[in-house]
């Protein structure tokens, strides 16, 4: 699958995948808005396969195909700060 990697202006280390390029509208306007601008980084061919630094490229394809979009946290991110984002987005869906 092809996608496209945007990092985040307003958190460091803090990365969406997007499985089309510049399509900001597939975010849940709460992670948006906590994002806020995004610079393009990467633009990559990905198949389970593939090694990535810090994701599990199995779990992003499944993101990117399911909802269009994968967050990518930095590193020392908390479990609570990751699973409150998770909440925040399916609250959006929700909405």
């Amino acid at each position: 699958m092809h996608c496209f990697v945007y990092a985040s202006q307003r958190k460091p280390d803090t990365y969406v995948w997007l499985a089309e390029r510049d399509e900001f509208g597939v975010l849940p306007e709460s992670l948006a808005l906590l994002l806020g601008e995004l610079r393009f980084v990467l633009e990559v061919q990905l198949d389970e396969q593939r090694r990535l630094p810090r994701e599990d490229s199995r779990v992003v394809l499944q993101n990117l195909r399911a909802q269009g979009w994968h967050l990518q946290l930095p590193p020392k991110e908390t479990l609570a700060v990751a699973n409150q984002l998770q909440r925040s987005t399916a609250d959006d869906r929700d909405a």
